[in-house]
């Protein structure tokens, strides 16, 4: 047995539960239900029943319950967005996002977003922390200041040359009020474009709208920032025409301005002295192509903002759950620099108990919004997730031999259904089979979406 565990590449307990599992009559029908849910690795389990009724006649015209269900169950996928915690909704999330944030760049008029906006002035903007004391690096020169060259991957770089000097308070500190920083920028921005334009800014607000979309990201020293899409619209959003006088240059020179001037006080508690917080002096703004030849293309930036969507702080070596006290972090294998900003938040939690230190510890501090967006930008991933819904109720539906909502009158059948949570996650053996059943589904989407990409074009464009 361990021979052949060894051979999958798994233990021989874990072998034994899917083995087990392969060989249960309900083996089939419980791979349908993680393919349903895309291969989740820590699937929701529910229990219940459905009971869909003629509105008219009282009949039955569809039942189910989860007592026919292996173990009685009835699995749907989990929906988190974190890659480390599972990859396949990490994944399907990073695909809305990706879509999300391409609308707002390029227009979809399946999204409502009109394809004019994709001539909208926009830049690529990224705000940093500042310093709280040298650490190691890859410069250009390629020998960090400590005097050795480092590897891409060298598990030194962004610790600190000095750890006992370095401003661990501060690196906290800056994580936790790093969303109001973000807060108080937008409002500047809009202040620095009005005054750019010679306008005051109830006067910008008519003619003139400021879209954003954003996702942070953790540097290996531990410490967030933010990259953010930046658009100039009309008064109406992406559907109208941005005013004459808004341009890149316009847009770069304001933010650079607004990032400058903003800044988060934080009051002295106890003995610890009073702070003013600010943004680091690295502030970028690039131009964001369509046509003319910019570096920067609208597909990169998608991409780029959709793959840290699903990242957190686990990708400087901290873990992606909250820890309860410092004991806790002798049971993870947590790298000396990333547990000593964990540690500063546990410090500081008594002396600004409104802060939620020590909750958001394992974020190093950090308690904002992975991704946000303003109001306006495109559509939500909300309605991205609704339109996904809706067709896979109208092919249940279907399946069951049911009318479709879109093809008969409104009311015309009543639904009574009854679900209770009865659990989450996969034994040993499930979670091998799933991590397998996900690996499938991926790549064989990507597969055809490959197959696709090769496929000529004709005259109009078609394939």
């Amino acid at each position: 047995m361990a021979d052949a565990a060894a051979a999958c590449g798994t233990d021989p307990h874990t072998l034994l539960d899917a083995l087990r599992l392969a060989n249960d009559p309900g083996f089939e029908r419980w791979r349908e239900q993680i393919q349903r849910t895309g291969g989740c690795a820590d699937p929701i389990h529910l229990q219940g029943l459905t009971v869909t009724r003629d509105a008219a006649t009282g009949q039955v015209l569809y039942s189910y319950s989860t007592d026919g269900e292996p173990g009685g169950r009835l699995r749907v996928a989990c929906g988190n967005r974190r890659a480390s915690r599972c990859p396949s909704c990490a994944w399907t999330y990073a695909g809305d996002t990706f879509h999300l944030i391409r609308a707002g760049l390029t227009g979809d008029e399946r999204k409502d977003v009109p394809v004019a906006v994709r001539t909208h002035p926009k830049v690529f903007a990224t705000l940093t922390a500042p310093s709280f004391g040298p650490v190691h690096n890859r410069p250009d020169t390629g020998r960090c200041r400590c005097g050795t060259p480092h590897g891409e991957h060298d598990p030194e770089i962004g610790t600190p040359l000095d750890p006992e000097r370095y401003n661990y308070a501060g690196a906290v500190l800056w994580n936790n009020h790093a969303g109001d920083l973000w807060r108080r920028f937008t409002i500047y921005l809009r202040r620095e474009i009005a005054a750019r334009a010679g306008l005051s800014q109830s006067a910008m607000r008519e003619v003139c709208r400021v879209s954003f979309g954003k996702v942070a990201e953790y540097q290996k020293r531990g410490a967030v920032h933010f990259h953010a899409i930046v658009r100039l619209d009309g008064p109406g959003g992406p559907e109208d025409v941005p005013p004459s006088w808004a341009s890149v240059a316009l847009l770069d020179a304001a933010i650079h301005a607004a990032a400058a001037r903003v800044s988060v006080p934080v009051p002295p508690a106890d003995t610890l002295p009073a702070r003013e917080l600010r943004w680091g002096s690295q502030v970028d703004a690039r131009p964001i192509g369509t046509d003319d030849g910019q570096e920067l293309t609208e597909q990169a930036v998608a991409a780029y903002v959709a793959k840290y969507a699903t990242k957190a702080a686990e990708t400087t070596g901290t873990i992606d759950r909250r820890v309860g006290n410092r004991e806790a972090l002798d049971l993870f294998d947590v790298p000396a620099h990333t547990r000593r900003l964990i540690e500063a938040c546990f410090d500081l939690d008594p002396h600004y108990p409104d802060r939620k230190l020590r909750a958001w510890a394992h974020m190093l501090g950090f308690r904002g919004h992975f991704s946000t967006k303003s109001r306006r930008y495109p559509t939500t991933l909300g309605a991205l997730r609704q339109v996904r819904a809706d067709y896979r109720a109208r092919q249940e539906r279907r399946e069951r031999g049911l009318p479709d909502p879109d093809d008969s009158l409104e009311g015309s059948t009543l639904v009574l259904a009854h679900w209770t949570y009865a659990g989450h996650g996969h034994t040993p053996g499930e979670s091998w089979l799933a991590a397998s059943i996900a690996w499938d589904i991926r790549t064989n989407r990507d597969t055809a979406r490959e197959a696709l990409a090769d496929l000529p074009e004709d005259e109009t464009g078609e394939w």
